[in-house]
């Protein structure tokens, strides 16, 4: 199938909402009549394309011509980002920050230099109000040029207090990007590998980590700062598999927004990757009752138009909710109830795909084809991990790609499909390799799947118990574990040993941890 044209403008055009849409009619016609104007007329035609094609547009608007087109959907584009930033400049401090900056930067240009002082003094304010505190030093670096160049007499000592400001605000600056490029880092870390898996990858994370995080005085820590070094934390101890400590630090990052209602707001995004790492945390730790009460919370703040402001932040608390919310089906061992979320989720990834990172689409396909799995549908299974399998950067969650391939064996293994299972278990084997994620679990899994054709079915079940016993100690290492964060295979062989499903093995368990 051909994969339709895609194009900026035209993605941007589909985006907007219809009070987007009525705002940026406005907005273009408040110079009057614009019946004529070439870019209204390409924006009216594009509205009403399905999928962009640049033959159509020029069909439906022939006053451009195919040489104009280019610089008209520039125009147009531009155009359209003006108008939104108009129409959201109420919800966003900083467009609001950087217009009163620009409206200074006019004033002093006409030669009104105490009124842009007095433009950029509450400018200032409100940043520093805001936390917007590489806004704050920008004014106060505008404010420098003004004084240095004019004797305004605006206040006594005005050089000291500036001075004493920007230092003031630089050390802020300086902290926060201490911590936030060392929290990237680590995220990033984790993309690439998943979580340590080696006593190398610990001592490298480990170094890292204890060598970038800053002394800090945490009574003086600023809103930023103090979510930077949360943030930090939670991303070196999910690597270094550390889940207690992840649900401490995560705890703290949701209670910070908690105690600063108005950073819900102004920084949304940043409490919903707070609740997504703190569910994370509590599925890892198998705190049941803990998990669906802070799933309750995110339930109705999925509800909170405050939070979910626009569509990223939409986008955002539908990739964890839904996340989350199979992660419960798979404590509970409730995987048919669970397959019956896979239409909506469907739909609503369809629908958010452009908007979602890569990384986050492998993660559902992982989730749906383990809850098929979970549910007796192998075909199902092996479809969406397909998904995973043929996606073509295999760099990007590196983990995710060799336990798809680990599942997808067992899946092939139980749907009966073995014809192909030796070629496919030596194509494993090599991506396992390739990877480095070669650890004892993978070549147990491996080991007992290569002997499966080569043995009669009455001698299947004390090949499942030799499999059991062989990884039940694995499951305690700590670095050794790691599989069993994707694949809960203690419970499948334990579910072919006792010749019953494995939903009725996790419910059990889940009924004993209840």
């Amino acid at each position: 199938m051909a994969k339709a044209k895609s194009d900026s403008l035209f993605s941007l055009i589909k985006s907007l909402t219809q009070t987007e849409k009525r705002h940026f009619r406005l907005y273009v016609n408040r110079s009057g009549n614009t019946q004529e104007v070439k870019f209204i007329k390409l924006f009216d035609a594009m509205e009403s394309l399905k999928q962009y094609d640049d033959k159509e547009i020029l069909k439906r608007v022939p006053a451009i011509k195919k040489v104009q087109l280019s610089n008209q959907k520039a125009h147009l584009y531009r155009q359209i980002l003006s108008s939104l930033r108009q129409y959201h400049i109420g919800q966003n401090t900083d467009i609001q920050l950087r217009e009163n900056l620009d409206h200074a930067k006019v004033l002093y240009n006409k030669g009104f230099y105490k009124q842009a002082l007095k433009m950029l003094d509450k400018t200032k304010a409100l940043a520093k109000d805001t936390k917007h505190f590489t806004i704050s030093l920008e004014v106060m670096e505008f404010e420098k040029l003004i004084e240095s160049q004019f004797i305004t007499r605006s206040i006594e000592n005005r050089a000291e207090i500036l001075t004493d400001e920007v230092l003031a605000t630089t050390e802020i600056i300086k902290s926060s990007h201490q911590l936030s490029n060392l929290t990237l880092n680590l995220y990033s870390f984790f993309l690439k590998h998943g979580y340590a898996k080696n006593q190398k990858e610990f001592d490298e994370v480990n170094s890292y980590f204890l060598a970038n995080m800053p002394k800090v005085n945490f009574d003086h820590l600023t809103f930023y700062e103090q979510l930077y070094y949360y943030q930090a934390h939670v991303w070196f101890n999910k690597i270094v598999q550390n889940f207690p400590n992840v649900y401490k630090h995560s705890l703290a990052w949701v209670k910070l927004f908690q105690s600063n209602p108005e950073m819900t707001i102004k920084q949304p995004v940043h409490l919903i990757k707070g609740y997504r790492n703190l569910l994370g945390s509590l599925f890892q730790l198998q705190y049941y009752s803990k998990f669906c009460e802070v799933l309750e919370e995110v339930e109705e703040l999925s509800q909170d138009k405050q939070v979910v402001q626009n569509q990223n932040t939409e986008v955002l608390i539908f990739q964890f909710l839904y996340i989350s919310k199979i992660n419960k089906h798979f404590m509970e061992g409730s995987f048919d109830e669970g397959v019956e979320m896979i239409p909506e989720i469907m739909e609503k990834l369809e629908r958010y795909k452009s908007k979602i990172d890569p990384e986050r689409v492998l993660m559902i396909y992982y989730k749906i084809a383990s809850l098929y799995f979970g549910s007796g549908n192998y075909r199902k299974a092996i479809f969406y991990l397909n998904q995973i399998i043929f996606y073509q950067d295999v760099k990007l969650r590196e983990d995710i790609h060799c336990f798809a391939r680990i599942l997808n064996l067992i899946a092939h293994f139980e749907d009966g499909q073995d014809y192909h299972l030796e070629y496919q278990i030596k194509s494993t084997f090599q991506f396992i390799g390739k990877m480095n994620q070669q650890q004892a679990v993978q070549k147990e899994i491996i080991s007992f799947l290569r002997i499966t054709g080569k043995i009669t079915p009455d001698q299947l079940r004390d090949e499942f118990i030799k499999l059991y016993n062989a990884l039940v100690p694995l499951s305690e290492d700590i670095y050794e574990r790691r599989p069993f964060f994707y694949l809960d295979i203690l419970s499948y062989l334990e579910s072919r040993i006792e010749n019953r499903p494995v939903k009725y093995v996790v419910q059990d368990k889940f009924k004993r941890l209840k």
